[in-house]
């Protein structure tokens, strides 16, 4: 069956959406660093996805991860009110979410625990953007449209969480072996 002139078939949605997922999990997990609360935030996106009409849609990329860093940043609000209330720190999950191994190590070197544990310093937004520039190399006006901000919003934000984590760090590194046998 042949849908629109060209006699092109659109893309299956479900298809289109798969496709996507390694990525919108992965931004999920970063902004929330949590795997269930990501997998969650990434079926909610499916089911936005799968509501609308995707002939409408010119770029299913931006609208999935538009929609799914949206619904993270909600997430990420609603669950700061139990994260307060509750005795002692709260850490995110060290969870390598990759498809294959090569991937996998990629990912244990760029998301650590210190890491996640510096984001959750940042506010929701600060996190957002943090993890959309730097870990996924966004231009500004696209995470500006993405989180409905002004571009210049999001370039002082972005400078805010880069201080926050550059505040953060440690002042020396310590080896590796030292690590561990300190853990």
């Amino acid at each position: 069956m042949n849908h629109g002139t060209s006699g092109e078939r659109p893309p299956d949605a479900a298809l289109v959406f798969e496709e996507q997922r390694g990525l919108l999990v992965s931004v999920a997990y970063r902004v929330l660093g949590s795997v269930t609360d990501a997998e969650d935030a990434v079926q909610e996106a499916w089911l936005r996805w799968s509501g609308v009409d995707h002939s409408g849609i010119a770029d299913p990329r931006a609208f999935l991860v538009l929609a799914t860093t949206r619904l993270a940043i909600d997430r990420l609000r609603r669950a700061k009110a139990p994260r307060e209330s509750y005795d002692g720190p709260w850490l995110p999950e060290p969870v390598l979410t990759g498809r294959d191994l090569s991937e996998d190590a990629a990912m244990a070197e760029s998301v650590s625990m210190a890491m996640l544990v510096v984001l959750e310093t940042l506010s929701p937004l600060e996190r957002a953007v943090f993890v959309l520039r730097e870990a996924f190399g966004m231009p500004h006006a696209e995470i500006a449209e993405i989180l409905g901000r002004k571009e210049d919003a999001v370039r002082q934000l972005a400078r805010r969480a880069r201080d926050h984590v550059r505040e953060r760090r440690t002042r020396f590194d310590a080896d590796r072996d030292e690590q561990c046998r300190v853990t």
